[in-house]
């Protein structure tokens, strides 16, 4: 943090960032370091990338701190209490260990989901907290399995059937099917992430807890 704090003080350039401003390198170096694991980059590479998003993070405290917001110590502190009070599946609420851990994955999903939810029990938006400049497909991923968490399972509302009833059975196929949508849409003039995110925005409405509604426990 001094490095940083230096460089604030006597670097224009770096004096000169904002939250704002930083926003395109916080994107550019989260998708680098996203690059570098899918490529299965070596160590001195992935630490390389895991830096430079660090980095994005100091530099945004630093700017906080300069205003009397924040610091990283803050932040810091910030998460390890919102750990410890959304893994109720494995810490008391002081913070220490319980003698037991569930081996089921999903009853851990809705241990974190209870309570995330028990935070704030006047949110009935179920998407509220999903960030909607995600790129579409990953916006639509998130948004049914959020959705079918809501509401407990398969309550959710069901998404449109796949065109053709085309049955993937593996990722690859799966890419090659996505890959042929987006080439006809192509053909066509479509625009798919438009179209997408279209279609999620519907999925979304159609999924919204009606008010006599209560949410799942899932």
């Amino acid at each position: 943090m001094g490095i940083i704090a230096d460089l604030r003080r006597h670097c224009r350039w770096t004096a000169g960032l904002s939250h704002a401003s930083l926003v395109e390198y916080l994107v550019e170096e989260s998708y680098e370091l996203l690059e570098a694991i899918e490529t299965g980059q070596d160590d001195d590479e992935l630490r390389g990338e895991l830096a430079d998003v660090l980095l994005q993070l100091v530099l945004h405290a630093e700017i906080a701190a300069e205003r009397g917001a924040f610091d990283f110590s803050d932040i810091a502190a910030h998460l390890s209490e919102k750990m410890i009070r959304r893994n109720t599946h494995v810490f008391h609420r002081d913070g220490s260990l319980r003698g037991t851990y569930p081996e089921d994955v999903q009853e851990i999903v809705e241990s974190w989901d209870a309570a995330k939810r028990a935070e704030d029990p006047s949110r009935t938006d179920p998407f509220s907290s999903l960030p909607r400049h995600l790129p579409a497909l990953a916006l639509a991923d998130k948004t049914i399995g959020r959705a079918r968490r809501w509401s407990g399972g398969p309550g959710a509302p069901a998404a449109p059937p796949v065109p053709g009833a085309a049955v993937v059975e593996t990722e690859a196929e799966l890419g090659e099917l996505l890959l042929g949508i987006v080439a006809d849409a192509h053909e066509r003039g479509l625009d798919a992430e438009r179209s997408l995110r279209t279609a999620v925005a519907r999925y979304m409405t159609a999924a919204q807890p009606t008010s006599s509604s209560t949410p799942g426990t899932g």
